[in-house]
């Protein structure tokens, strides 16, 4: 049995697909990890260690105690606080990879996971169905981490055969945590502020289309990459991931078929240059031929499912 860490597991990402890596593979096996405390139930239901990604005598130390042949790095800083603390995100999310890469190299781990991100597209981009070979021009300090990773990955396959995977998540729609600082971040907040007092002001202009897609299915994409056998892993850079794509108007007007009183407005900030500059949709045939990707909630189950789950976990809190 595969013994595996999630470094970044209190995030949005990690602290759900801890849950269901453990659901898979066994509690035991599956060792949590962060710089701080995760959800109750990551904390309790398996192994937890405390640690800084940038601690580069830590990390390794963590890895040969629990006997860790597989990584799941989560750990970076997203978009829009990137921009704030541009020197601070290239830092945490180039020597982060650069650091599991070489523990790769000489053996440490078998195989590793690490997330790119719509974000390595820029405004010279296609708009509509980017495909996988594409011009990438990122403006954006995460974005060009992103690239700059992506390339990495891909030559530490190519001269040292480190088994490397990784997916260009779209935009993360999660009932299950709150939104870490990104800039398609609406589309989980809506939710709440839709059930909590049926208006919403959105950072995004109306007719923004962004690539998205529920959290599920992101977990579900991840791990059957990992699982794959590594012959049918052709892209050792990045794959493109695609779910759905919608715009703040068309999402809100989904939640109105709920919600009837649901009303939405517009005050755009710096969020909107990011999301002007990376794709209005998707084109990912290479995940579904090489290794049999194929997402599953479009954008009417996905907002019953993210109404239904928000307003349940609202009222525990009293906030209903």
């Amino acid at each position: 049995m595969n013994k595996i860490i999630v470094i970044g597991a209190s995030g949005q990402i990690g602290s759900e697909l801890t849950m269901e890596l453990r659901s898979r593979f066994g509690n035991d096996n599956v060792v949590a990890s962060d710089i701080k405390n995760a959800a109750e139930d990551v904390m309790t239901s398996g192994p937890f260690e405390t640690f800084d990604v940038m601690d580069e005598a830590r990390v390794p130390e963590v890895i040969k105690s629990h006997n860790i042949d597989t990584v799941y790095l989560l750990a970076a800083m997203l978009s829009g606080n990137a921009e704030k603390f541009p020197k601070k995100a290239w830092d945490l999310n180039m020597k982060s990879l650069l650091s599991l890469l070489d523990m790769a190299k000489e053996g440490i781990i078998k195989k590793l996971f690490w997330p790119s991100s719509i974000a390595v597209f820029g405004p010279t981009t296609p708009k509509r169905n980017t495909p996988q070979l594409t011009v990438m021009e990122p403006s954006t300090v995460y974005g060009i981490s992103k690239q700059a990773g992506e390339r990495w990955c891909e030559y530490y396959y190519a001269k040292h055969k480190v088994d490397v995977r990784s997916v260009r998540y779209p935009g993360l729609i999660s009932y299950k945590t709150e939104a870490g600082g990104g800039t398609t971040d609406y589309a989980v907040e809506i939710f709440y502020e839709a059930i909590k007092n049926s208006k919403y002001e959105c950072f995004l202009k109306e007719e923004t289309a962004l690539p998205m897609m529920f959290m599920p299915d992101a977990i579900r994409g991840t791990i059957d990459l990992m699982e794959t056998d590594p012959s049918h892993v052709k892209i050792r850079s990045s794959y493109n991931l695609s779910g759905i794509s919608f715009t703040p108007k068309e999402l809100a007007a989904e939640i109105k078929k709920h919600i009837p009183e649901f009303t939405i407005t517009y005050k755009p900030d710096f969020r909107q240059q990011i999301a002007e500059s990376w794709p209005g949709s998707i084109e990912d045939t290479e995940a579904r031929k090489d290794w049999g990707w194929k997402h599953e909630f479009g954008l009417a189950e996905m907002t019953r499912v993210m109404l239904e789950e928000v307003k349940k976990k609202l009222v525990p809190v009293g906030v209903l």
